[in-house]
Parts: C-alpha cells; sequence; structure tokens
C-alpha cells in the first residue's frame, strides 16, 4: 500500500439483486472500523452467458444501489462494468480504475469464503501483489484455515445472515420484508412490483 496516499476507496463487487441492510451494515462497518473512508460499490451486469429471471436489469439494480446509499457521503455508486466486456473480471475492472484515476488507491472487499477460491481468480497473483485487500468473516471458513497474504487485512465485522436471494424468495412468497430493505429500496421494489 502506498504510505504516501492514505486515502484508499474499497470496492465492494455485487449484483445487488436486491442490495439489502445486510449490504449496507458490512459497508458501514468498513468504513468506521478500517482504514478505508470510502466505499464504492460496484453493480455487475448480467452475464449474457447466463439466463437468470430473477436478476434484474441493469438500470434497476444500480437505482436501487443509488436509492440505498441516498446521501451518505461515504458511499458512491459505480456502474464501471457495464460498459466492460463480459465477462467482467476483478483485475480488468482494478486495473481500469487504477488508470483513470491515477491518485486514487483501490482495495478489494470480500469475503472469507472467497479467499478459498482466491487462487483461480483471473490473475490472481497481481490482485494479491498490488492491491489491499479488506477480507470480512463468513460462517463456516474460519480465519485460521484461510491462505493469508500481506496485503490482507481481516475485518471482524459482524456475520449478517441475509441474502438477496432469500430476500427476493421471500417477496415472492408476498412476505412484507421492509425492514430488511433500506426504506426507499423496498418502496422501489414495493413500486414497481419486483420479484413477484
Amino acid at each position: 500500500m502506498n504510505k504516501r496516499n492514505p486515502h484508499i476507496i474499497g470496492l465492494f463487487f455485487g449484483s445487488f439483486n436486491p442490495i439489502h441492510i445486510g449490504h449496507m451494515a458490512l459497508a458501514n462497518y468498513m468504513v468506521e472500523y478500517s482504514m478505508m473512508k470510502e466505499l464504492w460499490f460496484v453493480v455487475s451486469p448480467q452475464s449474457p452467458f447466463k439466463t437468470n429471471s430473477t436478476l434484474l436489469d441493469n438500470f434497476d439494480r444500480l437505482e436501487m444501489v443509488h436509492r440505498a446509499i441516498n446521501d451518505d457521503s461515504r458511499f458512491k455508486v459505480s456502474d464501471i462494468e457495464f460498459n466492460m466486456p463480459v465477462p467482467s473480471y476483478t483485475i480488468d475492472t482494478l486495473t481500469y480504475l487504477t488508470e483513470k484515476y491515477p491518485h486514487k488507491h483501490f482495495a478489494l472487499i470480500i469475503g472469507a469464503d472467497n479467499l478459498f477460491h482466491f487462487h483461480k481468480w483471473k490473475n490472481y497473483q497481481q490482485l494479491q501483489d498490488n492491491y489491499t485487500i479488506f477480507v470480512y468473516p463468513r460462517r463456516g471458513f474460519p480465519k485460521e484455515q484461510c491462505p493469508d497474504f500481506p496485503n490482507m487485512h481481516w475485518i471482524e465485522a459482524p456475520i449478517i445472515e441475509i441474502s438477496s436471494s432469500f430476500v427476493r424468495k421471500a417477496i415472492s412468497q408476498n412476505k412484507d420484508m421492509r425492514f430488511f430493505l433500506p426504506p426507499k429500496v423496498w418502496e422501489y421494489i414495493d413500486e414497481m412490483n419486483f420479484y413477484h
């Protein structure tokens, strides 16, 4: 990590289908309890190679993240991957952002479960060597059993077991999920009749 550039921007990748309070709580914890002072939600595009009928289109998922963060200056939304070749690879996105914003230091945020497959990521060694990686805990993946490398920082965030798939399924069963979602996200889903 460049010691002369303390302003670290964490990149939180996901489909955010939909973004829920678990995502927001984790993002909040990251900026308050780590070296990063800013976090960007990088919304992943729909892959043309996958047919997932429950995945909302790019615009709607992006809109929900905008509504979730509202005017919180600690957070930003990025649609950078919408204009990149698909499938999108983390190293390509980080390389592009680093070139576009040479004075910013970007870091990767991943769950402990991803560490077990990290060696399968495209150019994982380059990611490991050139970028700070913040890891948050996931149940069933204890820190002691996870791989370790110099630029990695464990953030002992609370484990919140809420998934987007759980929220989608509950909404499809006509459950009221308003307290599992940021208020403006719930309003948008309800208004647009998503996931029914």
